[in-house]
């Protein structure tokens, strides 16, 4: 009789989640790397990056791989003084196949550690701007993954692109996390936060779990946006929502996600929420 194989493993991110929801344990800072935060978290990123890059090449950038990278930037953050708090995790696990996982962008931080949160919960991708596909080194980590690319420039295309690709993840039962803003943003614009979202939960009939984040922790740097001075002692806050369903034209789901990120950026004392414009 041929032998049963065993199922596989359970992907593993190594971090304590309890109930939906995860914060750094006492004691993960050291003294030396919250002296000097940015001098030695950046080395340790690029040589997490550069290993990735390796594994990429050679094909063998899996999940599990992609969980490691991810869950090695969140303890390298949390060694130089980050604290994360994390809750509504839960709200994923509890969607019978795939979702849109819809929120707001802020800095790096969420692109790095977000694969560590969700992907030992459910298969995911990024929709991401064509750009990164084409940074060096990084680009084979990015290309494994298999992300939606936009370009950023062009909303008609970009909109196709979503629609089409991101019709066809979520049928092979992929879920998607979508940052409506494009670009990341030190402050939140609600004016900016398009439906697109919105529109391609409609289409494919999936929920959209909504997601708000502060990261501002990591900002914007120069030349190098990416790489900027971290202030670890902003605590990295992600929260989770129930699933929301779009019905009729998607205005009630958008306007349901702007109030989700906006309640939780005021209960975490975050001020940089843009006024509505006024003409005249």
């Amino acid at each position: 009789m041929p032998q049963a194989t065993a199922p596989p493993a359970p992907l593993n991110n190594g971090l304590t989640i309890v109930d939906g929801a995860y914060q750094t344990p006492p004691g993960r800072a050291s003294a030396i790397g919250r002296l000097l935060p940015s001098s030695f978290f950046y080395p340790r990123l690029y040589r997490n990056i550069f290993r990735s890059s390796a594994i990429a090449r050679r094909g063998g950038y899996d999940d599990q791989a992609w969980i490691d990278t991810s869950s090695h930037i969140l303890r390298s953050l949390e060694w130089v003084g980050f604290k994360f708090d994390v809750t509504g995790l839960h709200h994923i696990a509890n969607v019978e196949g795939p979702c849109l996982i819809v929120g707001n962008h802020m800095s790096s931080l969420e692109t790095g550690v977000l694969p560590a949160l969700i992907r030992p919960i459910k298969p995911v991708t990024f929709v991401v701007k064509q750009a990164l596909l084409d940074y060096p080194v990084f680009r084979h980590v990015m290309r494994a993954r298999k992300p939606i690319a936009v370009t950023q420039t062009n909303p008609r295309a970009d909109l196709k692109t979503m629609l089409t690709e991101g019709a066809a993840k979520l049928a092979e039962g992929t879920s998607i996390i979508v940052f409506p803003q494009g670009a990341r943003r030190p402050t939140f614009d609600p004016t900016t936060f398009n439906s697109i979202g919105v529109k391609l939960a409609e289409r494919s009939n999936v929920p959209i779990i909504p997601m708000a984040l502060l990261t501002d922790g990591w900002p914007l740097g120069w030349p190098v946006s990416d790489f900027g001075r971290l202030q670890p002692t902003r605590t990295a806050h992600f929260a989770f929502g129930e699933p929301l369903r779009v019905t009729g034209r998607g205005a009630d789901a958008n306007a349901t996600l702007i109030d989700f990120i906006q309640t939780h950026l005021r209960q975490w004392g975050f001020s940089g929420i843009e006024a509505p414009r006024t003409s005249g």
